[in-house]
């Protein structure tokens, strides 16, 4: 696989200089620890070698700086300053006031230089202070911030009177109509250099505060119904394909996608083997077809997330292969994971998936320059992470510090790690929200209760008890793990009666590509598009229940009180509660074969019968008994009083 363009050039001019020697006689070797290549730091640390008692002293500089260095025992290594793109780094050999050696290598450093934007916020009295001060300077060549300019998104429920405004400091009235209010701080520096960042505010009960960028959410977030797409599976032109099937997806409720990966990958492969973060994979489309989907989308009220890999890369990357033909004196040779021999470790055992050493920094800020790449360049709304518990594993400091950046660039992001809700790590450390998986990595918490049909019911009411650990719950019938098609393993019958589980429950509900018609197929080994016929007439039961769960804001909230009501028959039921009585629903799920008779107390049943009740789903009324609710094999009754 060829390099990247400059990675290439990088690397040229550093072998080259790795082995040269100064022109004139007795001349004394020279040499740099790693050739030259790309850098994610703005200062590194520079090895070089001569031959022992050879050099009196060794001069080491860049263009920001020189450090001389005695010479005794032939090794001498510092840390230089770097600036944004090439630096030539020069290593001179000198021995009684003459150059002996020398050698050059250059580094390209990754990172933009600019101005930090930061916003703190805290209020006086009757008024919200937006405080800029703690935005810091450019970290090469600083420059003081002369400019602060603030200003409204034009998407806020209302205008806030003071904006827009200039200067490090703003006040703003603590009193606003109800919703979410982002607001964009732009700092500029003597140099003309910028950078921006965004708070979010919400205002309840027209009281406005800030919202907790470390462990809260934007509100769209509660009421997201996600769907994943394979772009291949959408149609030939893959990006293209998929923004043709927009208004089918606004058409069936969908307000969120969730894009397999996109970045570059070798031929053949679903996308989890990177070899380059930055790179959209060009089999999928241009990057213009990836920024005409995405404001398609924001025209349609649709967010996009994108399916991102931070584990490990390719063995293909151009870091990787960099590594193999140059062992220890390669610059990247740290970047990946090792055993005590020096092995790369692989993912499991996938061995072209190479782990990622998250020990060391540059790794770090890689991948959180590459997320911050695809939030500014195609303002994406959001990640799903890949085997996030992989980084957490080896730096469980790491997610704080990415949600930190991201979260700084843009507040309402959704960050979705795939990892189980049930460990708390997650809520508390980088994620809004995490898969509903058991304890055990990569199960899915409803899998037993499918396989074991005669205890579905009592089987998911203890997956849904355990999974109440006070983060958002990412739930799915399927998704790009599950292998062949829920419809295809368990029939259509049940997939109606759990899709409705699906889309009552707290938490956030996601269909994958071809569900809502029932397509079969296995992700990881079909390629070819799916056809859209819906033979058993899916498409109108997941529109009905997404409309539902959109209208009913029981459905969004996070509250659920599971009932002892015939369990035993197989049947699941359980209240989303509300502020008022008569806006709760009753859901009651058979996944037996037999009709049941529902018992749910005397009280409620009495309540009920007393108002009367409505199922949503077919809009006529429901007769309540003396002894409860009967309800036929294999259905689904979404109940509300009158």
């Amino acid at each position: 696989m060829m390099l990247p363009t400059n990675l290439a050039r990088v690397a040229m001019v550093g072998l080259a200089v790795l082995l040269a020697r100064s022109a004139f006689a007795g001349e004394v070797p020279v040499t740099f620890g790693t050739h030259g290549g790309d850098t994610w730091s703005f200062h590194k640390k520079v090895d070089v070698t001569v031959p022992a008692r050879q050099c009196d002293h060794v001069v080491i500089s860049s263009v920001l700086s020189t450090v001389r260095l005695p010479a005794h025992g032939g090794h001498v290594h510092t840390r230089l300053a770097l600036q944004p793109g090439d630096n030539e780094i020069e290593a001179e050999c000198y021995s009684h006031g003459s150059v002996r050696g020398e050698a050059r290598q250059t580094w390209h450093v990754r990172l933009r230089n600019t101005p930090t934007a930061s916003i703190h916020i805290f209020r006086r009295g009757s008024r919200l202070i937006l405080d800029a001060d703690g935005s810091t300077p450019a970290p090469v060549r600083a420059a003081a911030i002369t400019r602060y300019q603030w200003r409204a998104d034009d998407a806020n429920p209302a205008a806030l009177a003071g904006l827009p405004a200039s200067g490090p400091r703003i006040a703003l009235g603590a009193s606003a109509p109800d919703g979410d209010y982002k607001i964009t701080l732009e700092a500029s520096d003597a140099a003309g250099r910028s950078d921006q960042s965004t708070i979010l505010l919400r205002s309840r009960n027209q009281m406005l505060r800030g919202v907790d960028p470390d462990h809260g959410h934007a509100a769209w977030v509660d009421g997201a119904v996600v769907y994943g797409i394979i772009p291949q599976l959408f149609g030939p032109q893959g990006l293209a394909d998929v923004t043709a099937h927009l208004d089918q997806l606004a058409d069936l409720g969908v307000n969120t996608i969730w894009l397999s990966p996109i970045m570059e990958s070798p031929a053949g492969d679903f996308g989890y083997a990177v070899t380059d973060y930055f790179q959209l994979r060009r089999s999928l489309g241009s990057e213009q077809q990836l920024h005409d989907l995405i404001r398609a989308a924001h025209a349609r009220n649709m967010h996009v997330m994108l399916d991102f890999v931070p584990n490990h890369l390719s063995d293909r990357s151009a870091y990787f292969t960099d590594t193999l033909e140059h062992g220890p004196y390669s610059p990247y040779f740290d970047f990946f994971a090792r055993d005590h021999s020096g092995r790369a470790e692989h993912y499991f055992d996938w061995a072209n998936l190479e782990n990622l050493n998250y020990a060391n920094a540059e790794v770090q800020r890689l991948v959180i320059e590459a997320c911050a790449h695809w939030v500014r360049e195609f303002d994406v709304d959001g990640f799903r992470v890949d085997a996030a518990w992989g980084p957490r594993r080896r730096a469980a400091a790491f997610w704080p510090r990415w949600r930190a950046e991201l979260k700084r660039i843009k507040p309402d992001l959704l960050l979705l790690a795939e990892a189980s809700a049930r460990d708390r790590y997650y809520g508390r450390h980088g994620f809004d929200a995490a898969y509903d998986w058991t304890d055990k990595l990569g199960e899915w918490a409803w899998r037993d209760a499918f396989e074991h049909e005669a205890s579905t019911a009592r089987r998911l009411r203890d997956a849904i008890e355990a999974s109440q650990s006070g983060a958002l719950v990412f739930r799915f019938l399927e998704n790009n793990d599950t292998g062949r098609r829920f419809i295809s393993r368990y029939g259509v019958d049940r997939t109606r009666v759990a899709a409705a589980m699906l889309l009552t429950l707290p938490g956030i509900p996601s269909l994958y590509t071809g569900q809502e018609v029932g397509a079969a197929y296995e992700p990881y080994k079909d390629a070819r598009p799916i056809g859209w016929d819906d033979d058993d007439q899916l498409r109108a039961w997941y529109k009905r229940l997404i409309a539902l769960r959109g209208t009913y804001t029981a459905l969004r909230s996070a509250d659920i009180r599971l009932l002892d009501a015939a369990v035993d028959n197989n049947v699941l039921a359980y209240v989303r509660p509300s502020a008022t009585a008569s806006d709760r629903i009753l859901v009651i799920l058979n996944y037996g074969a037999q009709p049941a008779l529902v018992g749910l107390g005397k009280e409620f049943l009495e309540t009920m019968r007393r108002k009367g009740i409505v199922d949503l789903l077919t809009g006529g009324e429901v007769n309540v008994g003396e002894s409860g609710i009967e309800i036929a094999p294999l259905s689904v009754l979404v109940l509300k009083p009158n």
